[in-house]
């Protein structure tokens, strides 16, 4: 028989073991402030485009061309992550891409052509999708096969950001300090915790061996791959055009980009509940498949209402479908990669980087050529194809082991 005290614990199992040494420590923090910070900046990006398509009026697909220049910086990204990853610390690696995000920022806000403001997506995407990756790497070389769980908490923190960004945006828009003042707000953060954490020293980038630098990533790694880009997608075309189609409901520029507000509401609560299913593992795949099943019928009811209270209902469920497959989708990209998670956690960026920039232009051109209610016909095909690559991906897994 055992006897306990208030200094012992009874015996555990090896699960919950597992589940209880997960420790959120300084570099885990810092990750997740940054991580806050980024999203913060992106989620004002979107609905920053709204209002400055009102101001200088350009076209739709002008409108997807932002979106593509900023992909085209994050590809950009992804093709040197690995090769500066070898070469610079994590800490320099990070707190460099972060100045340049700011100054990417800086230029989209306070450009005062069309010129300048393309140049700041740019600018701002491949700075922003290093700081990113980064942030990924510290994580994952943290917390190992539990990165499930730190992907999905720091990502309940940048759904708080998402929440919070076009609401701050919308305020300072029908205020006298305008709407770019927006942008300060994540780079004053930033500043602050580099302040406190600059000494802070994160894990080093893992040395694979000569064996797997020259093998590929699996077959696996690369279907998860596009899985995560093709989530991604299915957001940024919401984020990008749902105000718009919030516009034609009845709904002012301002009062759209607001109400953008809700799908990001609806994010937060998805990864709330993600956080709390993932403390125990295993659980993953099944949380994928349901928010799936979310996502689907909500864009319909998003999609095809006339009615903006509805609409809005059904931006709000969206982002509890969408909530956890990016995470979890790099998630499964990084566990299936063999020990090659900082090539894994790049080439997952490039391929975001293309299909979210792609899908966004692609919708943004049908939508002047067929209407935006046709266009929105996108989503459902990005929504099977998320179905078909997690099944395909999850067979790849099975077959390599």
């Amino acid at each position: 028989m055992y006897r306990y005290t208030t200094r012992q614990r009874p015996p555990t199992s090896r699960r919950q073991t597992e589940i209880e040494t997960f420790v959120r420590d300084a570099p885990t923090r810092l990750s997740y402030a940054v991580l806050a910070c980024w999203t913060f900046w992106l989620y004002a990006f979107g609905p920053a485009l709204t209002l400055l398509r009102a101001e200088l009026g350009f076209s739709y697909t002008l409108l997807g061309v932002y979106e593509l220049l900023w992909a085209g910086g994050a590809a950009l990204s992804a093709v040197g992550f690995v090769w500066a990853a070898r070469r610079l610390a994590r800490g320099a690696l990070l707190w460099c891409s972060a100045v340049a995000t700011a100054v990417g920022a800086g230029l989209f806000t306070l450009g005062d052509s069309t010129a300048a403001t393309l140049l700041g997506a740019v600018v701002f995407g491949l700075a922003g999708t290093t700081m990113l990756t980064v942030v990924q790497a510290v994580l994952s070389d943290r917390h190992g096969d539990r990165r499930d769980r730190a992907l999905t908490e720091a990502n309940v923190g940048a759904g708080a950001s998402a929440v919070f960004a076009p609401l701050v945006l919308g305020a300072l828009a029908a205020s006298a300090v305008g709407w770019r003042a927006t942008f300060v707000l994540p780079a004053v953060v930033l500043v602050l915790l580099y302040l406190r954490h600059r000494r802070q020293p994160l894990p080093a980038a893992p040395r694979p061996t000569t064996a797997k630098k020259a093998g590929g990533l699996p077959l696996a790694c690369w279907l998860f791959a596009m899985l995560t880009a093709v989530s991604s997608a299915i957001e940024f075309c919401l984020v990008y055009f749902g105000p718009q189609l919030l516009i034609q409901a009845g709904m002012s520029a301002a009062a759209a980009s607001t109400a953008l507000s809700s799908n990001y509401l609806g994010i937060l609560i998805g990864r709330l509940l993600g956080a709390r299913l993932t403390r125990r593992p295993g659980r993953a795949v099944a949380l994928l498949y349901a928010s799936l099943a979310v996502t689907g019928p909500s864009f319909v009811l998003f999609w095809l209402t006339d009615q903006p209270v509805l609409a809005v209902l059904g931006l709000f469920l969206s982002g509890v479908g969408i909530a956890n497959l990016y995470p979890l989708g790099l998630s499964l990209t990084l566990g299936a990669a063999g020990g090659q998670e900082d090539r894994a956690n790049a080439r997952s960026q490039l391929i975001l980087g293309v299909v979210a920039g792609v899908s966004p232009f692609l919708l943004g051109g049908l939508a002047d050529r067929y209407g935006l209610v046709t266009a929105f016909t996108l989503e459902p095909v990005l929504i099977g194809c998320c179905v078909l690559l997690l099944w395909g991906g999850l067979r790849a897994r099975r077959a390599s082991r």
